[in-house]
Parts: C-alpha cells; structure tokens; sequence
C-alpha cells in the first residue's frame, strides 16, 4: 500500500509540474526570470542573456542552476535582447531585434569573441545593424505587426532570423531572413517562409538553433518545436519537417543544441511557473 501511494505520488507531483516531454535539470537563478536566449560553448554550462529592460549583460549558469559568470556588453544597449547563437569559432551573437509593435528602424546583432576565453568582466562587441526590406510602415495596424522577431542561428557564414508573427488576425506565417554574420549595415534578404500553426501563442517562434554537425535545425513556440532536416538551400523548410507538441504551455523563450541530438530549453518565469532548465532528447 505505501510503495503505491508513493508511486502515485510522484505521479501526481511531475504531472502538476506540466513540464510534458521536458526533463527539468534545474531552476534558474531567480534574477533571471526574464531569459530570453541560451547558448552551449562547453559542457554542463549555457551562456543566457534576458531581453528588454535589463542589463547589457551576458551570463553563464551551469547545469546545477549555479551562478559562474557575468560580462557586460560595452558598445552595445539592451533595447531587447530576444536570442542568442554561436559560430564555429564559438564568436557569439546576441540578437537585439525584439520589436513587438513593428516600428523599430535600430535592429542590431551584436558579435562578441569567445566569452569564455576572456579573463575581464567587460568583452566589447561590433555592430551588424540591420533592416528589413520588404517592411514600408512602421505604425502598422494589428494586421501589419509582421517584423518582431525572437529566434536566429548562424550557419554558412551568415545569420538566420526568424519572425514572431504578432498579427492580428493570426496566421502562423514567419518568414526568414538572412543577413551576412560580419560588422556592417545591411538590408536582410528574405529567403523564405514557414508556416507554423494557428493555435496563437504556441506557434507563434520564440528561438532557434541548429546542431553542430549542422544537420538539424529546431524551431520554438511556447509548447511546440518544429524539427527539419534533409534542407540544401537557404529556405531549410523545403528539407523534411516534423512538429513535435512538447506538451508543456510554459513561456518557452529559448533553445540551444547540447550535442547532436539534445536540446536545453529554457522559460521566462510566469504566475509562479517557470524560469527552469530544460533538455529534451530528439528522436
């Protein structure tokens, strides 16, 4: 009788817990309720950074949710820090191109060396200040908020933006962008488009990554991933897709590959839930 209560227990707790196909590693430090985007450089460690109106700060936190590093940012201003990616030089980009209301004309990634290499607390960054071309309104109207984006990665020496569509009526439509990942002002080409879902929130694409053999790519909503491999061309959504329901409603703002084959995840804290570590095992 007691070895059946306390498996229904635990079932009971992990189940309230919600956190679906999600295996929690750790709760984050509680300064950082409002991460935004995570990235792997080295082993049982992620580097985080928490979008607008915080600190032009960068930060590492193991796996056990402890504290180890924070840099901040010089030539550079958190409007609103929304993700983070890496190159194969493990150089890092933090991409300050939240835009909720469509009317941002400052859209910027910043490039900062290898931060786990620097001995200081300050690491210096350079500018790839950005626009979008096909976007003429900067006031648009509900059905117009097109141009917010939350999720990039790096691949083929270039930078990858993905939109969060905040239209109302909702589509599920984002479309990708690629600007060169090197210092300068450029306008983005537009490579393609993808359709997520429209269930509103939890299609809406909050992060994206891609593995270090380059063979997978995960999109982020707040409960969905998209997975895509088998791609050849910029436009990676004509390769094979698959959408994965994570089973979880928390607000997922952030995703890095581990290795080849798993994610760390991570969600701003809300109503009391969140602001936990993740991994996931893709199949």
């Amino acid at each position: 009788m007691h070895r059946f209560l306390s498996s229904y227990l635990l079932f009971f707790f992990i189940g309230c817990g919600n956190f679906g196909a999600l295996t929690v590693l750790t709760d984050l430090p509680k300064e950082f309720d409002e991460n935004s985007g995570i990235v792997t450089l080295s082993a049982n460690s992620i580097w985080l950074v928490e979008d607008k109106g915080n600190a032009d700060e960068i930060y590492q936190v193991d796996t056990r949710g402890n504290w180890l590093k924070t840099l901040e940012v010089t030539n550079a201003k958190n409007h609103d820090w929304e993700d983070l990616a890496k190159d194969k030089n493990n150089n890092l980009y933090i991409g300050d191109f939240g835009n909720n209301h469509s009317d941002r004309k400052n859209l910027v990634i910043y490039k900062i060396p290898n931060p786990e290499q620097e001995k200081g607390d300050k690491i210096a960054a350079e500018k790839i200040e950005f626009s979008y071309p096909e976007q003429t309104n900067f006031s648009p109207k509900k059905d117009g908020l097109l141009y917010d984006a939350e999720a990039f990665f790096y691949w083929k020496e270039a930078l990858f933006i993905i939109t969060k569509n905040r239209a109302t009526p909702f589509t599920g439509e984002a479309f990708i962008y690629k600007v060169p990942a090197e210092k300068g002002e450029y306008k983005a080409t537009l490579v393609g488009s993808f359709m997520s879902c429209t269930e509103g929130d939890q299609c809406r694409v909050t992060a994206a990554a891609i593995s270090p053999d380059e063979k997978t790519i995960v999109l982020l909503g707040n409960g969905m991933l998209w997975k895509f491999t088998d791609y050849t061309t910029d436009n990676f959504t004509e390769g094979k897709m698959e959408a994965i329901d994570l089973g979880v409603r928390t607000q997922l703002e952030a995703v890095t590959f581990a290795d080849n084959n798993t994610l760390y995840l991570s969600d701003e804290e809300n109503k009391k839930t969140g602001r936990n570590l993740y991994s996931y095992r893709l199949k």
